[in-house]
């Protein structure tokens, strides 16, 4: 009988730090597979700017200097591991980016792709030759120019709307898309789109009882997607002892496609706040949640054995 041990993590939104945490979870954990579940870039470059003798960047509301070359590659790396681009800057090209809203787009976009292609090297460097399969996707915060840069790799695989094989038996049906969100993300789609989506990729699995749903959007009311409720201004709403008000954000159509389908398990993310686990039916999902702001990395570590789950832990590291 097939044996299959997964490491699976998301929503490391471009912090260096998680990334490498799960580039290394393969041997850690001894995993077959590792699986990244999208949101994977960073959301703002930091320009760091030569001023004499000096390297000074805005950080957080502070001001940070760096006087020699390791003092300025430790920032770089402070940087990176919080989820943010350095970019190295004139004064003049800093003023000038500041009065110029598509360079700054331009420049962002050009740093994000050079990111992502740093990233998919470094797992291809750290895994190649290990057996360990490699498999990385976008999610509703990720723009569409970074897809051309995860599927160039020949080893690194971009299963983004697919349906893939994972040690050969299973089935692994991939989508990154998310129904809409306050924050119109690059891949937040209306909910009869994502539906439509939904039923697209569901449709080419084989075997639903060897099936993985690797959605980034967790499904409806499921407990795995409570999100604090927003007012008009994008404040969250307070309830008593001033706690957030928490409501279901998930995909009704996605837990209607894990209902029908009873699929082995989900791996979802989307929502940080919402680790946890949740069954359907036979169908496990999973959100292992995300404190990439702080550099933990939270995953799942799964055992399957034939068209079931023999052992699943939440890690976090």
């Amino acid at each position: 009988m097939t044996k299959l041990r997964i490491f699976f993590a998301t929503d490391v939104h471009g912090s260096e730090k998680c990334f490498l945490k799960f580039v290394n979870a393969g041997k850690f954990y001894k995993a077959d597979a590792v699986i990244l579940g999208g949101d994977i870039t960073g959301k703002l470059v930091i320009p760091i700017v030569q001023r004499e003798a000096a390297y000074v960047c805005e950080l957080m509301g502070s001001q940070h200097t760096a006087r020699s070359k390791e003092e300025l590659q430790n920032l770089e790396k402070k940087i990176r591991d919080m989820g943010y681009y350095p970019y190295h800057a004139s004064p003049s090209e800093l003023e000038t980016l500041r009065s110029d809203p598509q360079k700054q787009d331009s420049l962002f976009n050009q740093v994000m792709q050079k990111s992502v292609e740093r990233w998919i090297t470094l797992a291809e460097e750290r895994l190649r030759g290990t057996g360990i399969q490699c498999y990385i996707s976008p999610g509703n915060d990720d723009s569409f120019e970074i897809d051309t840069v995860l599927s160039r790799s020949n080893y690194v695989i971009n299963p983004e709307g697919q349906v893939v094989k994972l040690s050969g038996s299973y089935e692994m049906a991939t989508l990154g898309f998310t129904n809409m969100t306050p924050w119109k993300c690059p891949r937040d789609i209306p909910e009869e789109e994502l539906a439509a989506k939904v039923e697209a990729i569901t449709s080419d699995v084989q075997d639903y009882s060897k099936c993985i749903f690797n959605f980034h959007c967790p499904p409806y009311n499921s407990g795995i997607d409570l999100a604090p409720k927003l007012d008009e201004g994008l404040t969250p709403v307070l309830g008593p002892g001033a706690s957030p008000v928490m409501i279901p954000v998930g995909s009704p159509s996605i837990r209607a496609a894990i209902e029908k389908h009873q699929p082995l398990m989900g791996f979802h993310g989307h929502i940080h706040e919402s680790r946890g686990t949740y069954k359907l039916g036979r169908t496990l999902c999973m959100n292992p949640g995300s404190e990439y702001t702080e550099g933990i990395l939270r995953g799942a570590l799964v055992d399957v054995e034939g068209n079931r789950i023999d052992d699943f832990l939440l890690t976090a590291g």
